[in-house]
């Protein structure tokens, strides 16, 4: 292949036909960020490298921002070590882990029942404008009355969302109870294993 420069043109010429340069190489693209006097355009810093200073300069405080940790992180499943197994995969801390506490799990979820109790009972007392509402549910709640002898549809809904509540409030106490005597059981067989 032969290259003939032609008053400003260049052709090439491959098997004797002569072939026009492609338009690519007959635009000479200007340098987008342009250039320094002195200098070789080889050593100055690429689009690349520049669009990633300003990348770092922008985000770099995003990124100093401490990761949150999770709730349920274990890091003996963590998906991001580099190996298989580590201290926390061992018999030992199976062994050492505190066990699941069944009682303490119901009352959390007894609680979260509670909180969506407490939210219906708040809109039906705005509902209920009387002022002996108050008369009503403590006579409710001593066993006085029923909730279902009261006539009022939105005094009855209060009153049976109170009572509602009341027993959550009873079952989660309970619970709690039940929890701290186990813990405070086995804390107790622990040390008298040790004496």
């Amino acid at each position: 292949m032969k290259v003939i420069k032609m008053s400003e043109e260049i052709f090439y010429t491959e098997d004797g036909v002569e072939v026009a340069a492609p338009v690519l190489l007959k635009v000479q693209r200007p340098d987008r960020y342009g250039s320094v006097p002195g200098l070789d355009d080889s050593e100055l810093a690429s689009p690349d490298e520049i669009e990633r200073c300003v990348l770092r300069a922008e985000l770099g405080p995003v990124l100093l921002l401490p990761m949150p940790k999770s709730k349920w992180y274990s890091p003996a499943w963590d998906v991001h070590a580099d190996v298989d197994f580590n201290a926390f995969a061992s018999v030992d801390f199976d062994r050492l882990r505190p066990e699941f506490d069944k009682a303490r799990y119901k009352a959390d979820k007894l609680k979260e029942q509670l909180r969506d109790v407490l939210i219906m009972f708040a809109m039906l007392d705005e509902r209920v404008e009387k002022r002996v509402k108050y008369t009503v549910l403590k006579l409710v709640r001593i066993g006085r009355i029923e909730a279902d002898q009261i006539k009022d549809w939105d005094m009855w809904q209060l009153a049976k969302y109170y009572m509602r509540a009341v027993r959550l409030c009873d079952e989660i106490r309970r619970l709690r109870k039940y929890s701290r005597d186990c813990r405070e059981e086995k804390l107790q067989d622990m040390f008298d294993s040790l004496v």
